[in-house]
């Protein structure tokens, strides 16, 4: 299966190397190419420096491996840390935010042969640990090869992959026999990457849970920083996706019962920001942006690792992903922050927390922006029930915490049992 897989990689390369060249031309900055080409300047690991190398791939793994990070600082001070991101929105995440978490932060190499087997003998983890859900190939295979422990964590299958997943199993069965430990979310989760061809999974929980907690946001602090005043309540939109979702909420806030709100607006990609302005000055809105200084009624939040603690000043929170069939955006950090959380029927990403939510009655389903508007209002006027949500969203958050000291400790335990002599078969 691995031959066929490279033998597929050669004939689709004119395509996949251009839509990867395309990509890069969306967002800014461009990646090091060097570094995707699995070239990077590290130095050596050494016998008292035990390095283990973790994968996230963009901004949202980026900020939910943070507590394992650290977790891993505390329960394996000795280890050397190398992580990895795809993207450049990941690497100015991982850049901007805490340093001490890690020693090395690169690109991730592109699942070629050549690629991967440069990065492994430039990197020689004792240990490969990769966010959620980012599988390849071939860098898995390499790590057997170099007898390095592979673990998933994190591992979710979402709704809209899996059936797709299972119609080309032989593939992820063939690719899955390399992974060592599939460590995963939940138990939907761990029987899914099971029927997929995988063994020995385990449910770890979510660690998006401590990342959420982690630290305490001052809403004071926040509200003078956006200029918000205190008279007027304020909503804070995190995490819309593209044109269809910019619509739908705009059309919600249209209403005129909306006048007085104070509205923070985060998209998901920051590259949006200029396109939601637009859209917003249309309608005769004037538009702060967080990243030139100006605040106005509606202000776009477009900085980077900014939107999980302004949450905290949130009397109502919005979370994109979900009003186009995009798979849901992350909803535990408003929760964290005790805001009651308004989201689009489209969660398949987030399946079992925006379950957990809504049954907690920490969350509303708005299917229309006719419906997102009129529970705003509601949830404006009545202040009572957004006091319960908030203490049932703390609460929910509260219940789901660990899952960070779970992962490292496994991580601790591939260590130990790591070959200490990193050498190919």
């Amino acid at each position: 299966m691995v031959l066929l897989y490279n033998l597929l990689l050669i004939l689709t390369a004119p395509f996949w190397s251009a839509w990867m060249w395309w990509r890069t031309t969306q967002r800014k900055p461009a990646p090091d190419w060097n570094e995707r080409l699995g070239q990077y300047n590290l130095p050596r690991p050494t016998k008292e420096r035990p390095r283990v190398w973790l994968h996230a791939v963009s901004v949202g793994e980026v900020m939910a491996a943070r507590p394992i990070l650290r977790a891993i600082r505390e329960r394996s001070p000795e280890a050397e840390i190398v992580l990895s991101v795809t993207t450049s929105s990941g690497y100015q995440a991982a850049k901007d935010g805490p340093k001490e978490l890690f020693d090395y932060v690169i690109y991730a190499p592109i699942d070629v042969p050549r690629f991967v087997l440069n990065a492994m003998a430039r990197v020689r983890p004792q240990v490969l640990a990769i966010m959620e859900t980012e599988l390849w190939m071939n860098w898995l295979w390499v790590a057997r090869q170099w007898r390095v422990p592979t673990l998933l964590l994190n591992g979710r299958i979402s709704d809209r992959s899996f059936p797709r997943s299972m119609r080309i199993r032989p593939f992820y069965k063939a690719l899955l026999k390399f992974l060592d430990r599939p460590l995963m979310q939940t138990a939907t989760d761990a029987e899914r990457i099971t029927q997929m061809g995988a063994t020995n999974a385990q449910v770890f929980g979510n660690c998006k849970f401590d990342e959420a907690a982690a630290g305490e946001s001052n809403p004071e602090k926040w509200r003078e920083e956006l200029r918000l005043n205190s008279e007027n309540p304020v909503v804070v939109i995190g995490s819309t996706r593209g044109e269809e979702e910019e619509a739908f909420v705009v059309a919600a806030l249209r209403d005129a019962r909306l006048s007085h709100v104070q509205f923070v607006w985060a998209p998901r990609h920051l590259e949006r920001a200029d396109a939601i302005a637009e859209r917003l000055q249309e309608q005769g809105v004037a538009v702060g942006r967080r990243s030139q200084g100006t605040y106005e009624r509606f202000t776009l939040l477009d900085t980077y690792g900014e939107l999980g603690d302004v949450y905290a000043v949130a009397d109502v929170a919005v979370i994109g992903g979900g009003f186009a069939n995009l798979g849901g955006q992350n909803l535990i950090q408003a929760l964290a922050k005790g805001a009651p959380v308004l989201h689009g029927p489209h969660m398949q990403n987030f399946r079992d927390v925006a379950e957990m939510a809504k049954r907690e009655e920490a969350a509303q389903v708005c299917a229309t922006p006719d419906e997102l508007a009129q529970r705003l209002v509601g949830l404006l006027a009545n202040e009572g029930q957004r006091a319960k949500m908030s203490a049932q969203a703390r609460a929910l958050v509260e219940r789901n915490l660990g899952a960070s000291a779970r992962y490292a400790e496994a991580i601790a335990e591939a260590l130990a049992s790591a070959d200490t002599k990193i050498a190919p078969r």
